[in-house]
């Protein structure tokens, strides 16, 4: 395992993400303990420290059962991070309740690392005022007290939004969590923010560095140029290796949601190999290709599933959107819609945008829904 240096201690290169968990019956909110279980015990033994989990993964179920599968284990031997849920305009009051049922959730006394969750557009005046919401100054208390050793920021907005949070709190911020991938590295200016986080000195954590799977596998002709030059690496390699790179990362986040997906990245952190410039010219030109076909940047992280009034599958959806799209039309997207009822379909939208208030990519969902209709 590779780890990397921060203010004194060592964490594992690579972290541990509780958002994608096994779970029973493809129901995101029931996880599979005993599986779940097994990869943390793989995780631990092959050298992985860092454990990153937050209040609304998994239908709020996350929490307790990370905490209880590394109760098993020495307190002293992991770091454990989770996230004040400022994604949803109904948290903002409740910093302090949420914290401690945070704590009891996990079975600890105090969290390694947590973060303001998501700092986007839709929040940062929230986290901004506190006089009215006293998010701030309570998790700044939390860290005077011991109950928070590192006090850091996970953000999908842009770099006005982060630029006006790191203006008002970067001075006490620790570390920054960005979604950074060789995708997203011009598609939603990642490349601008991770400068932003080093001209300030803090230090970086990555999250959806597959692009929720996307980046793990690759249209063939893809494939063909990256085995070309590396051929013994697989394309979530690739983009791990190109994340490995970047002045300033430290822990990159996986959400990996079987023993085999885990095993695989294990393989890869074992090795720093950064990639030299023609192999970086090669992933970034496969970057810019992909994202001429149109498509969205959902993560599946199922926020926006818990405010639709439809109870559209939304993730599930917006990924039919993205194949359609990818594909310029084809017969998977038909076919897989075929097997829904009429009321789970894009055109049962609504149009109510209430799934949009919670969008950590700022999609607007209900118009792509909508394009969809009209595509199919």
């Amino acid at each position: 395992m590779i780890y990397r240096d921060f203010r004194g201690i060592k964490l594992s290169a690579l972290g541990f993400g509780a958002m994608r968990l096994p779970v029973i019956d493809g129901d995101d909110a029931r996880i599979d303990e005993a599986a779940a279980l097994r990869m943390v015990d793989t995780a631990m033994k092959n050298g992985v420290n860092y454990y990153d989990t937050a209040w609304g993964y998994h239908g709020e179920n996350s929490e307790t059962a990370l905490g209880k599968a590394l109760a098993r284990y020495p307190r002293d031997s992991f770091y454990i991070a989770t996230k004040f849920p400022g994604y949803d305009p109904d948290n903002w009051g409740r910093a302090e309740e949420i914290f401690e049922r945070q704590l009891k959730k996990l079975g600890v006394d105090h969290f390694d690392f947590y973060l303001f969750h998501n700092v986007c557009e839709m929040n940062i005046d929230a986290y901004l005022n506190d006089e009215k919401y006293g998010i701030y100054s309570y998790l700044m208390k939390q860290k005077r007290s011991g109950r928070i050793r590192h006090l850091g920021f996970s953000s999908h907005g842009s770099p006005e939004v982060l630029k006006r949070f790191l203006d008002a709190y970067g001075k006490d911020m620790e570390f920054g969590q960005l979604q950074l991938n060789y995708l997203d590295w011009s598609f939603q200016n990642g490349r601008e923010k991770a400068e932003m986080l080093g001209e300030r000195n803090i230090p970086i954590w990555v999250m959806e560095p597959l692009r929720g799977g996307m980046l793990a596998s690759l249209a063939p002709e893809h494939e063909k140029t990256l085995r070309a030059l590396r051929p013994d690496e697989d394309a979530a390699a690739w983009a791990f290796r190109f994340l490995q790179g970047i002045p300033g990362v430290t822990v990159i986040l996986s959400g990996m949601s079987d023993e085999e997906q885990l095993i695989k990245n294990l393989g890869t952190f074992e090795k720093d190999e950064k990639l030299n410039d023609a192999e970086l010219s090669a992933l970034l030109g496969i970057a810019e290709k992909m994202l001429s076909k149109g498509t969205v940047p959902c993560t599946a992280c199922h926020y926006c599933v818990s405010r639709c009034p439809q109870s559209l599958d939304i993730p599930g959806l917006l990924s039919l959107y993205n194949e359609h799209a990818f594909s310029g039309g084809g017969f998977i997207a038909p076919m897989a819609l075929s097997a829904m009822p009429e009321d789970k379909q894009p055109q049962a939208c609504v149009q109510c945008r209430s799934c949009e208030q919670v969008c950590p990519q700022q999609i607007k969902i209900s118009e792509v829904l909508a394009d969809f209709s009209a595509r199919l």
